[in-house]
C-alpha cells in the first residue's frame, strides 16, 4: 500500500469471467442471492481486465468514483454496500487497540478502468466489483474470504475473485454467508483451452441484467424449472467434464446451457432479446463446423448481450479463426480484427469453406479477442500504474 501525503493508495486488477452454467435470477435482491448455483471460467487479464485504484485520506470530504475517466455517483447502494462490508471486516480484524493510521471513517476516492467495452455483455460489472473489493481489502488490510463481499456489488463478481474454473454456490442461509465462490480447478488445469470473444456490439444493452433477471423471476415458469430441476445435475456434470478435460462433454453442455438461458429470456414476459441476427449466425456457423468435423470442436456461449464467447482447444483455433474471417470479413480494420494471443494463419481448405461458410456478412463482427483461462485479482506495485495522483484525483494520461 502506497502512502502519499497522508493518503493511502492501492491499485489492483481483476478479471472477467464467463459462465458456462449460467446465473440468472435472485432470490434476495438486496443481498444478491441467486436462485441457482453457477459455474464459470476466469479469463486472462493480459487480454481482459479492470484496473482499480482506491485511496483513503483524512483530506477527502466525500466518497468519489470515476469509471473510465468519467465521474459517477459514489452513493450508489451496491458500491456503498461493498465499502461498508470491507470496513466492517477491517474493524473486526483490528480490534479496539489497533494502532493503524488509516482511520476507517476516512472518505475514499476510487478510479476504475476497463480495457474492454463496458455493459456490452462482457461481464464488466463482475470484473469491476471484484477489482473494487480487492483494492479496498488491500487498502484496509482485510484478508480471507472476500467473494461474499464482491457478491454484494454484482452477483457474478464473486466468481471473478478466483482464477481458473469457479463455482458460485447458491447457498441456503437467508443471510447469504454460504453463498460464496469456490475454485474447482486453477487456470493451469487445462492448458490447451482457449477462448475467442467475438465482439458484435460494444453498445450498452437495451435491457440491463439486473432488470432483465428480475423480470424473468417474476414471469418465467421455465426459469423456475431450470433452477430447480436442470441446473443441479448440469453443475455436477460440468465439474466432471472440467476435471477430466473432456472438451466434447464440456462444449456440448456449455452450448446447451447458453441456449436454455436465452430460452428463459424469451419465456419472460415481455420477452427479452439479447441475441441479434449476427449472434444467431455465429451459432449456426458453430454447429455447421462441428457437424463437418463429426465432433464438438468449438462451443459457443452468450451472456446477456450479443457478443459470442467461443471455447476451443488450442489446435482448433487457427482453422476456426480462418472460418470466421471468411464468414465475417473485416470491414476496414484487417490488422486489428484479431487481438490478444497470436494465431498462426492457415489456408482454409475449400471443401471445409464450401460446407461451413454461408453467405459472408462483412463487418458483422467488429473484432475477435483471443485469450485463455487466467488467475484471480492481482496487486499492482508499480506506482506508474496508479489511476489516482498524489492529490487523490484521476491522473491525466497522454
Amino acid at each position: 500500500m502506497a502512502e502519499e501525503r497522508g493518503m493511502a493508495l492501492v491499485t489492483c486488477t481483476a478479471p472477467v469471467n464467463i459462465a458456462v452454467i449460467k446465473y440468472w435470477g435472485k432470490r434476495d435482491t438486496e443481498l444478491i442471492l441467486p436462485i441457482n448455483s453457477s459455474l464459470s471460467v476466469t479469463l486472462h487479464q493480459d487480454q481482459l481486465r479492470t484496473t482499480t485504484t482506491a485511496a483513503a485520506s483524512r483530506d477527502f470530504t466525500e466518497d468519489r468514483l470515476w469509471l473510465n475517466g468519467e465521474e459517477v455517483d459514489a452513493a450508489q447502494p451496491r458500491l456503498q454496500a461493498c465499502l461498508r462490508e470491507v470496513r466492517r471486516l477491517a474493524r473486526k480484524r483490528r480490534g479496539d487497540d489497533d494502532p493503524s493510521p488509516l482511520n476507517l471513517s476516512y472518505k475514499v476516492h476510487v478510479a476504475s478502468e476497463n480495457n474492454f467495452p463496458t455493459a456490452a455483455g462482457l461481464a464488466s460489472s463482475a470484473a469491476g466489483y471484484a477489482c473494487l473489493v480487492s483494492a479496498l481489502a488491500r487498502l484496509y488490510g482485510v484478508e480471507g474470504e472476500l467473494s461474499e463481499v464482491a457478491r454484494r456489488g454484482s452477483g457474478s463478481a464473486c466468481r471473478s475473485m478466483l482464477g481458473g474454473f469457479v463455482q458460485w454456490h447458491r447457498g441456503e442461509r437467508p443471510d447469504g454467508r454460504d453463498s460464496v465462490a469456490q475454485q474447482l480447478a486453477p487456470e493451469t488445469h487445462w492448458p490447451e483451452l482457449r477462448v475467442l470473444i467475438l465482439v458484435v456490439s460494444g453498445e450498452k444493452k437495451a435491457v440491463g441484467s439486473t432488470a432483465g433477471m428480475q423480470s424473468s423471476v417474476d414471469t418465467s415458469p421455465l426459469l423456475k424449472y431450470r433452477a430447480e430441476a436442470v441446473v443441479p445435475e448440469r453443475l455436477s456434470r460440468m465439474a466432471r467434464h472440467i476435471q477430466e478435460r473432456d472438451f466434447e462433454g464440456f462444449g456440448q453442455l456449455t452450448m446447451q446451457d447458453s441456449n436454455q438461458f436465452h430460452a428463459t429470456c424469451l419465456d419472460t414476459f415481455p420477452p427479452i432479446f439479447y441475441l441479434n441476427d449476427v449472434s444467431r449466425a455465429i451459432i449456426a456457423l458453430a454447429h455447421r463446423y462441428n457437424a463437418h468435423h463429426g465432433r464438438t470442436k468449438v462451443a459457443y456461449t452468450f451472456d446477456a448481450g450479443p457478443n459470442a464467447v467461443i471455447f476451443a482447444l488450442e489446435d482448433t483455433v487457427p482453422e476456426f479463426v480462418a472460418v470466421l474471417r471468411r464468414s465475417f470479413p473485416p470491414a476496414s480494420n484487417g490488422d486489428q480484427f484479431l487481438r490478444g494471443l497470436p494465431v498462426a494463419p492457415v489456408a482454409l481448405p475449400e471443401e471445409l469453406a464450401a460446407a461451413v461458410v454461408a453467405e459472408p456478412v462483412p463487418g458483422a463482427v467488429r473484432y475477435i479477442l483471443h485469450t485463455q483461462p487466467g488467475p484471480g485479482p492481482q496487486l499492482l506495485r508499480d506506482p506508474e500504474r496508479h489511476l489516482l495522483g498524489a492529490d487523490g484525483l484521476p491522473r491525466r494520461t497522454a
